[in-house]
């Protein structure tokens, strides 16, 4: 995906030796939050609260007064902050570091709270907490000198079929005097390694131990142990605005090695050594998701037949199971349903009930709150794109067909209805009309892992069977899940 940017921030390291500044020995004051226990993750996170308490830790051996927080919701991490802003006075070192899942929206990136509700666009910027939002408030306190390390581009319940906006963490648009580093390179995200802490926590570790390094010089080493460490899959990203001097270790030495001027935004490490084996053929690691919104203009595609077109028959969809105890029971499912016995047309509440319903399996309620959504709103195409996957996956190609049809009928070269009719077409055994729907999907989003990973079934099946594998590896590479994903949707 294309990454748009207002303003690209430059890395400012000075050329000249440094001297000694208040800023290394002013009072410093962090906030460390560490969210695992997320509800519509399949399971918790096994990194972020042991990585919290590690990093606290040194934070505290380092000279800081810490505040740590375990699996806040958006209640708790507002009043955490609001903590901190209360002891930032002019001069002092305001540090926040934050793992758990992030999201960019808007060309902004926001921590998740764990009890986020997030189905569009609009709730992430209502329940997730702006990164630029805080370093402004510290930047308004007097900070002297801001510092955010985010370990959060990491693949999310989110950010899947059901949302609209881009994959990982956006360029911040940080105050003077601010040091931000990313876990992972802009608009990408990495799988956790499923140990006691993340590699970008275990390299900042080493490097914030290490004698005698300026804030800059601390975060760029770590930047390159990940590099190397991953064989250039994760890639770090830092945009640093320092006006003056910072050690994380206090009585640093007044002189370092000056760092050559290069750009935040450029992922590329300085010349890491080759890795000892050729890592396999893959693009970088990217997100399964969908660009904020499709880019003007392809030529509208339509597959070309290679059968006779799937009948668009009249719906007959079979009257849907009332919910299970534990569906009935469900938080989220209740609120909207209440909302529902208020007002049966509120069209909001059927279309996020039904996105809940798909999220967990209850597909034949799904599609009735989708078709419900529908009847009050013939104009809903994400909701006849909803239905379109929803049917595509219980097999109902024919009516799944008619949905995806609707939807680009309503909105051409839509990516979501794109990719379902591709998954349609795949399962009708129709390769040719699946590889046309796919490749139409990649041209506006090119790192659309279903739809690579799609089209490397088709392409096989079709007879390409090494461009198939290709597109197959491709896209395990970026998700490692995306094989159970297919498989779950009665593809192999």
């Amino acid at each position: 995906m294309t990454i748009r940017l207002s303003l690209l921030a430059l890395l400012a390291f000075s050329l000249a030796p440094m001297v000694p500044s208040a800023a290394i020995a002013a009072d410093r004051f962090a906030l460390v939050i560490g969210n695992a226990k997320y509800p519509d993750a399949d399971a918790p996170l096994k990194e972020p609260v042991s990585d919290a308490r590690s990093v606290a830790d040194e934070l505290k051996r380092d000279g800081f007064t810490v505040e740590t927080g375990e699996n806040l919701t958006g209640e708790g991490m507002h009043k955490a902050l609001e903590r901190l802003y209360g002891h930032i006075k002019p001069g002092n070192v305001a540090l926040i570091f934050f793992s758990g899942f992030g999201i960019q929206s808007n060309r902004q990136s926001f921590m998740i709270p764990v009890d986020a509700q997030i189905w569009t666009e609009a709730d992430v910027r209502r329940d997730g907490i702006s990164l630029e939002t805080v370093l402004g408030e510290f930047n308004n306190r007097g900070a002297g000198v801001k510092i955010a390390l985010i370990d959060a581009s990491r693949r999310n319940p989110y950010e899947r079929r059901f949302r609209s906006f881009s994959a990982g963490l956006a360029p911040v648009i940080a105050p003077n005097g601010s040091l931000v580093m990313y876990s992972a390179a802009l608009s990408s995200v990495m799988s956790d390694n499923g140990g006691d802490h993340s590699l970008f926590v275990q390299e900042l570790l080493k490097e914030i131990r290490v004698p005698d390094l300026m804030a800059e010089e601390t975060l760029n080493r770590t930047r390159v142990g990940v590099t190397r460490a991953s064989r250039s899959e994760q890639v770090p990203w830092i945009s640093s605005s320092l006006a003056e001097d910072f050690s994380f270790i206090p009585g640093a030495k007044s002189a370092v090695a000056a760092l050559p001027q290069q750009p935040a935004a450029d992922p590329t490490p300085p010349s890491p050594p080759p890795p000892a084996s050729p890592p396999p053929a893959a693009q970088p690691a990217a997100p399964r998701v969908d660009p904020p919104a499709p880019p003007k203009a392809e030529t509208p595609i339509l597959p070309p037949p290679d059968k006779p077109a799937v009948a668009t028959l009249p719906s007959n969809d079979p009257p849907p199971r009332p919910p299970s105890p534990s569906l009935a029971d469900d938080p989220t499912i209740k609120s909207l349903t209440a909302k529902l016995v208020e007002n049966p047309d509120d069209a909001g509440a059927l279309y996020r009930r039904g996105q809940v319903y798909a999220s967990k399996g209850a597909y034949d309620l799904a599609i009735k709150d989708f078709g419900d959504t529908i009847r009050l709103n013939p104009k809903d195409v994400e909701a006849y794109n909803n239905r379109c996957w929803v049917r595509a996956v219980t097999g109902e190609l024919q009516a799944a067909l008619r949905d995806c049809n609707e939807a680009l009928r309503l909105r051409p070269n839509f990516v979501d209805a794109l990719d379902s009719r591709g998954l349609v077409n795949l399962k009708s055994g129709l390769s040719k009309n699946a590889i046309a729907d796919f490749d139409a999907a990649l041209k506006i989003n090119p790192r659309l892992t279903s739809s690579l990973y799609g089209r490397g079934l088709a392409r096989q099946r079709s007879g390409a069977a090494s461009d198939g594998e290709v597109d197959i590896n491709n896209a395990k590479a970026m998700d490692p899940n995306i094989v159970k994903e297919f498989a779950d949707y009665g593809v192999r």
